[in-house]
């Protein structure tokens, strides 16, 4: 028998490998109904953009798709989900518990449960473990269905920005023990081709942010050539010198003259902080240290595509524990998005944690720009925590200590 206030995860697997992928969810709340006699048990998944949860429908199949629109701002499960606490509601009718749903810093969405009344910290406990597991159950059951996928998207997406939606890695956000990133593209009404991408290491972690040239289909397909050139390389083991060069030349070799990608790509030491930087054709970055933004402009190579022989230069700079890094796309900081003063907007959002920072920033430069984005806008944060740190301060979901501190 499992301990008081945890989860048998044998008999919660168990009953998740026998539902169908879609109706993994209904199996987790079965369980609980089993475990702890909860009643009401649903899961909102937290839409990408963030102003949103969508419920899961009931797993009688009755509902179909139709899912629930709940916003964050002003909601319990809006509360929940920005400061990755539980929360318990306590009425002489029953006991609610709302529990974060988040693995690695990726706040994927809230477990709702309604308990009865009087109900022991034990088995709200069990509810909070049981949101833990449902993060791995989540994660794993969405390379099967749709499901998940409708219910992170508040807008259709058109067939370009489906692409370039499959270019951007699986999770957004990612806490590591030396260094937590997040990314966030803000797609323009006609795709740009924006994408962003990283990859932890056991010693480097890679970061990518690109522009590709052009608007919808053109951009999309130019932009996977190059992510999937910079993947390919980096997964065979190239470093970053490696990387540029030979996606520059794949590139070179297979576009038409007049087009290109710009982006910037770093290669951080997590042991030391030391970060290798190569610019192609790219808007500079920003560092925020002590309270105080620097705008870290390095010398620009051509853009990935330009000219096959071209030599990337690798500029160096070096992370102190709690400098932050924030990257962006000229849709950030060109035509009508320029009216946000970035390092102004930096120093203000500095207790942000990067999830919400990328949202933020990007929200400010929509609300500017009136929704009419000219191009896509991007942004990927790095906060660095320093290269002496070898766990997380976390038993489960978010690091405490690096939740938002607007609560």
């Amino acid at each position: 028998m499992a301990p008081s206030g945890t989860v048998d995860l044998r008999k919660l697997l168990t009953a998740v490998e026998r539902a169908a992928p879609a109706d993994a969810v209904h199996a987790v709340a079965g369980e609980l109904t089993r475990m702890i006699g909860a009643f009401g048990v649903s899961f909102l998944i937290a839409d990408y953009a963030g102003g949103c949860l969508a419920r899961f429908p009931d797993g009688d199949g009755t509902g179909g798709n139709t899912m629930e629109r709940v916003p964050t701002d002003g909601t319990v499960h809006g509360w929940v989900l920005r400061t990755q606490r539980v929360r318990v509601c306590r009425s002489s009718a029953r006991t609610s518990v709302y529990v974060p749903v988040t693995a690695r810093g990726e706040a994927i969405g809230v477990l709702e449960a309604h308990l009865p009344a009087g109900a022991t910290e034990d088995a709200v406990e069990t509810v909070a473990s049981t949101g833990h597991a449902l993060a791995y159950i989540v994660i794993t059951n969405r390379r099967y269905t749709d499901l998940f996928e409708w219910g992170q998207r508040s807008v259709p997406l058109g067939l370009a920005a489906e692409i370039q939606r499959r270019l951007l890695p699986e999770s957004f956000t990612c806490e590591g023990a030396q260094a937590t990133v997040a990314g966030w593209v803000e797609p323009a009404g006609s795709v740009a081709g924006d994408t962003f991408d990283y990859s932890f290491g056991r010693s480097q972690l890679y970061v990518s942010l690109t522009d590709a040239m052009g608007h919808e289909l053109a951009a999309a397909l130019l932009a996977t050539l190059l992510v999937g050139s910079l993947r390919n390389v980096r997964r065979g083991g190239g470093d970053l010198a490696e990387q540029v060069v030979r996606a520059n030349t794949m590139m070179a070799a297979h576009i038409r003259p007049d087009q290109f990608v710009t982006g910037l790509l770093l290669q951080v030491d997590l042991s030391t902080g030391a970060v290798s930087v190569v610019n192609a054709g790219h808007v500079p970055f920003y560092r925020l240290r002590d309270g105080v933004v620097e705008t870290v402009s390095f010398p620009a190579d051509p853009p990935f595509g330009m000219f096959a022989e071209t030599r990337y230069r690798t500029h160096s700079l070096r992370l102190r524990p709690g400098d932050r890094l924030v990257l962006v796309t000229d849709g950030i900081v060109e035509r009508n998005a320029a009216r946000v003063d970035l390092p102004v907007v930096l120093v203000e959002t500095r207790g942000l944690h990067p999830r919400e920072l990328v949202q933020d920033l990007t929200g400010r430069v929509v609300r500017a720009v009136k929704g009419r984005l000219a191009d896509d806008a991007s942004v990927f944060c790095l906060d660095w925590y320093g290269g002496g740190e070898r766990m997380r301060n976390v038993s489960s979901g978010a690091d405490a200590s690096r939740a938002s501190a607007a609560i």
